[in-house]
């Protein structure tokens, strides 16, 4: 899509919210994804990302959750104002400030109140689609991440340092996998509706702006109804901003408690983290496989070498920390 193609979106979506025609797009970096553009002062557009080889509609994930969020009250996201379903687009307000550089105990306790903010009564998680890659049990988690191992085998050979992740995958990653594998539970039944969480997924600080003291949360075309212990793994796994580990268990305590579960859910989390990592691992890796390169073009990143270097870095250190973590074990 061209500029002007997007400008002539953006005033389609403006005249359907009761907004003026935008003079001028300006676009914004960042998005992995996505293609996002500034309009005007006071408003983004989103272009989603499509393709055949990859079903989830992130449109409708993002669009369905905020309006979930903004009709229960919560504000720090933002509001949802038009959206074209044939052009993967929305049209959304913008929200200030830049995403923090160090995680502290105040940013915790922010993203936990939104959390809960969103969860608050009624809660309704069937009201929303399963997440992106939700789980409902611990074999469901177990069968995700072993498709996301096994996917790792036919890696991109045309991908910079195709040979060094092969090897990391095959020396490394798939043995650890073996290992936590069969250290999981079995035989747990599935969440009941009511156990599982209106869930942002992916979320984490790399999808946060801080301003004038307040945080606000952005990003959210994987959420949906999922299980708990998931959206806990993943917000400590992601290795973007990272969040401090010792801030888990006063975070997953108040998180089910919130929820109005049992700790059995609490231990659930903990016991979940190692498989995380190797699944957070896998994703970090997405670069080298085929539709991992075609997102990465959709979303027009350049140096592509020296990224995937920076990933194959970034998968080493994931999986690093399943033997170095002095708090597993921790309930």
């Amino acid at each position: 899509m061209t500029g002007g193609d997007a400008l002539d979106l953006a005033g389609r979506l403006a005249m359907q919210a009761g907004l003026p025609a935008p003079r001028d797009l300006v676009r914004l970096s960042g998005g992995k994804n996505n293609r996002v553009f500034r309009v005007g002062a006071a408003h983004v557009l989103k272009l989603y990302h499509w393709d055949e080889r990859d079903p989830r509609d992130r449109l409708r994930a993002e669009w369905r959750f905020l309006r979930y969020a903004w009709d229960r009250g919560v504000r720090n996201i933002p509001r949802p104002l038009a959206k074209d379903d044939a052009a993967h687009a929305g049209l959304y307000t913008l929200l200030p400030g830049a995403a923090p550089a160090e995680v502290s105990a105040w940013h915790v306790a922010a993203a936990l109140d939104f959390l809960l903010a969103v969860n608050a009564a009624p809660r309704d998680p069937a009201a929303l689609d399963p997440g992106s890659e939700a789980c409902f049990s611990l074999a469901e988690h177990v069968a995700t991440i072993d498709r996301r191992v096994a996917r790792l085998g036919a890696l991109d050979p045309a991908a910079p340092l195709h040979a060094a992740a092969q090897a990391l995958v095959a020396e490394r990653l798939a043995p650890l996998w073996d290992r936590v594998r069969v250290s999981l539970p079995r035989g747990e039944a599935p969440l009941e509706a009511m156990a599982r969480c209106v869930s942002p997924s992916d979320f984490g600080f790399h999808n946060a702006l801080e301003a004038d003291g307040r945080v606000a949360f952005i990003d959210f075309e994987y959420a949906g109804s999922d299980d708990p212990a998931k959206l806990v793994c993943d917000f400590f796994c992601q290795p973007q901003v990272k969040v401090p580990l010792h801030f888990m268990p006063d975070f997953t305590r108040r998180l089910i408690a919130g929820l109005g579960l049992d700790t059995a859910h609490e231990r659930r989390c903990h016991q979940l983290l190692d498989a995380y990592r190797i699944k957070w691992a896998c994703i970090i890796l997405n670069d080298f496989l085929p539709l991992g390169s075609s997102r990465r073009a959709h979303a027009d990143l350049a140096r592509t070498e020296e990224r995937c270097a920076f990933q194959l870095a970034r998968a080493r250190a994931k999986l690093d920390e399943i033997e170095g973590d002095p708090h597993r074990g921790v309930s």
